[in-house]
């Protein structure tokens, strides 16, 4: 009687390896899968966001320079640059060559003297220039895809130059951690570490400079292709 008794023994523990076998198996294709999808499926997620992100910059940025041709320096927060697209224009100019005869005392004769006059044509919106009839400029100030409702961080300065000169500047910038917050850290921590000019490098995205006199993003060409 013993020697059915350990045949179906032995197929028990047969079933059971076989079994034991099949779930590491599907554990080490997920595995397999995870790290050949994971970085893929990454990447895919960050451009998307990336893109919508930069797309927002590229208006706050464009705004203030709105602000300081208008102004002479940049908006130091939201509030002031929304209620500057809200309610100013633009004055609209045009340059022309002129001349006229003017008489010199010191060779006692007329000579032609050449000019050039500003004509005033008239003011247009700022809104109507920048955004016309779209009001995504008055939430500007919010991330997309932030988890908790963050907000760009926004600076305005004053800067001395070469000469003496006082520069206006600006900076808006983001962490990509609060764009990409339920992404693999792994992966997060690679991202951060980036420095490829195909790239956002660094653990910021960043438009203006609070150092240099720029309006530019640190965001590649790829970001700043119209969509067809």
């Amino acid at each position: 009687m013993s020697k059915p008794q350990n045949l179906n023994n032995t197929y028990k523990m047969k079933r059971i390896l076989q079994i034991l076998l099949w779930i590491v198996s599907i554990g080490l294709g997920f595995l397999i899968y995870k790290s050949v999808m994971g970085p893929i499926e990454f990447k895919k997620i960050k451009e998307e966001r990336f893109a919508k992100v930069i797309s927002v910059m590229k208006d706050i940025g464009k705004s203030q320079e709105a602000y300081k041709t208008v102004n002479g320096k940049f908006a130091k927060d939201f509030n002031s640059l929304i209620k500057f697209i809200d309610t100013a224009n633009y004055t609209i100019t045009q340059q022309r060559d002129s001349s006229f005869m003017e008489f010199d005392k010191a060779y006692g004769i007329d000579v032609l003297k050449e000019v050039k006059i500003i004509d005033t044509l008239g003011t247009v919106s700022v809104k109507d220039s920048l955004f016309k009839k779209d009001t995504r400029y008055k939430s500007m100030m919010n991330v997309p895809h932030a988890k908790n409702g963050e907000k760009f961080t926004m600076r305005a300065d004053i800067i001395e130059k070469t000469g003496g000169y006082m520069a206006p500047v600006f900076e808006v910038k983001v962490a990509k951690d609060v764009i990409l917050h339920d992404q693999p850290k792994d992966l997060m921590a690679k991202e951060n570490a980036e420095v490829s000019v195909e790239q956002v490098n660094g653990s910021e995205i960043i438009v203006g400079s609070l150092e240099e006199v720029s309006t530019n993003g640190n965001w590649p060409p790829i970001y700043d292709k119209k969509k067809k």
